[in-house]
């Protein structure tokens, strides 16, 4: 027999242990993307319903009364916290609506670490009634 009928089509040893090198890594790196993936979603379904919390917070007011607004709770695994304060304006008409800036932060455990969210946005004062009372 030659030498050239003794070499066979195959792979070698070494061409074997590199393709599964190759693939061990290749495979690794999308399972790390997937995961990655997961937990993403993860976090953003908890900032989501933090999200709709703190918007439906906020609907429990059209108007906020003079003294303020000051509250806190827990829902479903999220603490909450209201605080307002008067929001300075340049307009100084005894008819203009006095502004208040109400803050909302939504807070949530998530991975070992306090996650949180806040939201800003302004209410009317309410306005007194006829005979001083307020609504």
């Amino acid at each position: 027999m030659t030498s050239s009928a003794r070499h066979q089509g195959g792979f070698t040893i070494l061409e074997l242990l590199v393709a599964f090198a190759i693939m061990a890594i290749s495979l690794g790196m999308l399972y790390r993307a997937s995961g990655g993936s997961v937990r993403a979603v993860g976090d953003m379904e908890h900032y989501q319903r933090a999200t709709v919390l703190a918007e439906s917070i906020l609907a429990m007011r059209d108007a906020i009364p003079e003294e303020g607004w000051a509250e806190a709770g827990q829902v479903a695994g999220f603490d909450w916290r209201v605080a307002s304060a008067p929001y300075p304006t340049e307009v100084n008409s005894p008819t203009a609506t006095p502004l208040h800036e109400i803050r909302v932060v939504v807070s949530w455990p998530q991975g070992g670490r306090i996650r949180q969210l806040e939201l800003a946005t302004l209410r009317p004062q309410k306005k007194p009634t006829q005979g001083g009372a307020r609504l």
